[in-house]
């Protein structure tokens, strides 16, 4: 009894090892993405289109007010670059982006809207869409009905991320470490995360207000910035704190690191520098794998 004990200690021991062994100590620079041009409202999400190689970057911005001579619609770009992070193009879809993503089940982008669970009261073009592209990669300005307004998704400022395998969405609510979980089908939530915040040695200032990343590294799902102490925390679907990688102490994040600038995808964490360039730079980093 008392080997198969210690048999069971060891290996328990290892399977942790492992998990904390997927986490780069120090994240690794995998692509610098320079804005070419000034972000037309908020620089938001950033996405990866595999079919053509490309990334996108959104922005992010409410729409002015409706007159007789103006609709209200967003102003906010999306942004195309190369898989070199070479600038492509940018085009107005309409919308006041907060999360983009790929979805493989589409084939296509799509963006989450502010305001996705009609917290603060019902505007058009409120929901998810997806987003059409060029024969080049080119980002165009039309786009298709992927689901409307969800109350499920909670906050209003909240950038959801997308699990292509169970089709969940995470999103991370304001002021705290509560993470709903979503289907996009369904007019409540499926459950709660409560992120271990204790266990990280973070408070709810200290760390992105409305994202948090779903990785699809099994045992290292979710990956949240720390602002103030310039690192990518990592926990599990459960909300247990498994480890953290260190972002470069060079980097100056700043206020709104807290509230955007913020994506995963292609396998990396991006994170908005905006001192680096005339209009910042999006860096991918590698924190697990």
């Amino acid at each position: 009894m008392q080997l198969n004990n210690t048999l069971s200690g060891l290996a328990l021991a290892c399977l942790a090892f492992a998990a904390h062994a997927d986490i780069l100590p120090e994240a690794e620079v995998g692509i610098k993405i320079p804005l070419t041009k000034k972000p037309t409202t908020r620089p938001m999400g950033v996405a990866y289109l595999p079919s053509n190689q490309h990334y996108y970057i959104a922005d992010g911005g409410l729409a002015p007010m409706g007159s007789e001579f103006e609709a209200p619609i967003s102003k906010s770009e999306v942004h195309a670059f190369a898989a070199d992070g070479t600038y492509v193009n940018s085009a107005k879809p309409g919308y006041d982006n907060r999360s983009l993503y790929y979805n493989p089940h589409s084939g296509k982008l799509e963006t989450i809207t502010y305001n996705i669970s009609s917290a603060v009261g019902f505007s058009p073009n409120t929901g998810i869409y997806s987003l059409d592209v060029g024969d080049k990669g080119e980002v165009l300005t039309t786009s298709s009905d992927v689901a409307q307004f969800n109350p499920a998704f909670g906050d209003a400022g909240t950038m959801p991320s997308y699990d292509p395998v169970s089709k969940h969405y995470y999103a991370k609510q304001d002021r705290g470490n509560i993470v709903f979980v979503v289907d996009a089908k369904q007019r409540e939530k499926l459950q709660e995360i409560k992120l271990d915040f204790a266990k990280a040695q973070v408070a709810h200032d200290d760390v992105s207000d409305h994202y948090i990343a779903f990785t699809g590294v099994a045992g290292n799902e979710l990956a949240l910035l720390d602002v103030d102490h310039k690192a990518v925390l990592i926990f599990d679907l459960n909300g247990q704190y498994v480890g953290k990688s260190a972002l470069p102490a060079t980097m100056k994040l700043r206020s709104q690191n807290h509230f955007n600038g913020l994506g995963y995808t292609n396998g990396m964490m991006f994170i908005y520098h905006e001192p680096e360039g005339e209009f910042g730079t999006y860096y991918g980093f590698k924190v697990v794998k």
